[in-house]
């Protein structure tokens, strides 16, 4: 953007919109997610330069490290061309049909299937050594048997890439169903590989970030392929671990929004509220965490599938929850309005506040939480009022008819229309059709009476508390509709 800048003399970057700063090394580590010395090396290659080995030891992780790649790419081979064209793998062709997966599906993602024929550690070893070949997780040693076993036997195997595009580990989904193995399996952590800081399908993903603001996180390899399926690349999932600081990292180098959208269902929300106490200490003035729940016992796979791509955009612009009103209803709902729980309640609340590393963001956190509170003990909040001086009260109501000297009378009628409407939802829930020939002039009246319609017109229960209009917005409709008065006289 015209924002960022790069000085050819002085040999940095400078982005004057969010203050990142650096030279060329801090730049590629920055967007290609790599270390120091890996940053060295391709910047060298991409300047015909001869790559320089730092040490001994270095020299050896690099061999190891290529000897890793290179037993993972040998697997992934042959186990996708096996699903392909064994005879074998006919269980997984229907499970994978069965799935809604297409041929192109299972090319892109490099899907395969582990058939029995072959005594795979047996073939690695003619090219590769037993130490290696050990540590790349992918076999175990069977004390019974005296013999390396597969550990993905009989699964179909999905690929899980680092950032650059190398194949770093295997998730394994089992074909058969028993209660003798877990459905999913992932690979070890070794070296190379470490669970809390690799998503799946990362590397296809962050490319496009150049073109979109948000990224969507699910839970399992088949939502990220189902989505991909349905238009929607834009997606990761982490590999059956709670969602991590350094995931969340990882995701805000490339994105300004996280959008979390798990199972519906009790396993889904609880996974919900560990990432989002784990992720709220990440939040960042310009990045935002937003959480989507889908209907129950719906994942985004099959939620996609029956839907289709317009329906899940449009289902994630009108349900999505922002991380602080997600974490505060989860723990209104274990509050039962006593003095105890409210005090639990806000002792909770405020901690996890004080754990939010930007100060900024911090402060307005809690500034929500304490206010979200004060809502719920009305008595305390009168009690303030009653030892306020009756000048200060005066003075209140003068600033407010100060204030609404500036505000048109089209405003005054479009707040009034409005309140009417944020206040009676069933009324106009059963009677929508009264707000079909309702034309507003003011851009800010437009905007949300469009945003109320299809609140209406949805069929979500409607929560009075989580309504995705501006917050200044809603305390003007609330201080200058008119027909406020009228309507409390009624009553």
């Amino acid at each position: 953007t015209p924002s960022f800048t790069v000085n050819d003399e002085k040999e940095f970057y400078h982005c004057f919109a969010t203050g990142e700063h650096g030279n060329i090394f801090d730049f590629v580590m920055k967007t290609q997610n790599l270390r120091f010395g890996e940053t060295v090396k391709y910047l060298a290659s991409i300047a015909g330069m001869k790559p320089y080995i730092f040490s001994k030891q270095d020299e050896e992780r690099e061999k190891d490290w290529n000897n890793y790649k290179e037993i993972y790419k040998n697997y992934v081979e042959y186990y996708h061309n096996e699903l392909l064209n064994n005879n074998s793998s006919s269980e997984a062709k229907s499970y994978i049909k069965n799935r809604g997966l297409k041929l192109e599906d299972v090319q892109n993602f490099k899907i395969g299937f582990v058939t029995k024929e072959i005594d795979f550690y047996e073939f690695l070893l003619k090219k590769f050594d037993k130490i290696d070949i050990n540590n790349s997780g992918i076999f175990y040693f069977d004390e019974k048997k005296q013999k390396h076993i597969n550990r993905f036997r009989e699964r179909i195997i999905f690929p899980i890439k680092n950032i650059s595009g190398d194949v770093i580990a295997i998730g394994g989904r089992s074909i058969k169903e028993n209660n003798f193995s877990a459905k999913y399996i992932n690979s070890p952590e070794t070296q190379f590989f470490k669970k809390g800081n690799n998503l799946y399908n990362i590397d296809k993903a962050r490319i496009l970030s150049n073109k979109l603001n948000q990224i969507f996180l699910v839970e399992g390899y088949m939502d990220v392929i189902g989505l991909n399926n349905n238009g929607i690349s834009n997606c990761v999932a982490n590999l059956g671990t709670a969602l991590t600081e350094k995931q969340i990292k990882i995701l805000n180098q490339f994105f300004d929004e996280i959008v979390i959208c798990f199972d519906g269902d009790e396993s889904g929300y609880k996974a919900a509220v560990r990432a989002a106490e784990n992720s709220v200490r990440e939040l960042q003035p310009e990045k935002q965490i937003s959480f989507l729940f889908l209907p129950e016992d719906e994942d985004p796979d099959t939620f996609i599938s029956k839907n289709g791509k317009e329906k899940f955009l449009k289902y994630y612009e009108t349900n999505k929850i922002l991380i602080h009103e997600f974490i505060f209803e989860n723990l209104k709902k274990q509050s039962n309005n006593s003095p105890t729980s409210l005090a639990i309640l806000e002792k909770k609340l405020r901690f996890l506040s004080n754990s939010i590393k930007d100060q900024y963001i911090k402060k307005y956190i809690l500034d929500f939480f304490l206010g979200k509170i004060s809502q719920l003990t009305p008595n305390l909040s009168k009690g303030k009022q009653f030892a306020i001086k009756h000048v200060a009260a005066l003075s209140e109501t003068k600033k407010i008819y100060n204030e609404s000297i500036s505000i048109t009378k089209e405003q005054l009628q479009e707040f009034s229309i409005l309140y009417l409407i944020i206040n009676n939802f069933n009324f106009f829930k059963n009677n929508s059709n009264l707000l079909n020939d309702l034309s507003f002039i003011t851009v800010d009246g437009k905007e949300v009476l469009s945003k109320l319609t299809k609140i209406i017109n949805s069929n979500h229960e409607i929560n009075l508390d989580m309504l995705p209009i501006e917050k200044s917005m809603l305390e003007k409709i609330n201080k200058f509709a008119s027909v406020k008065h009228i309507s409390k006289n009624i009553q």
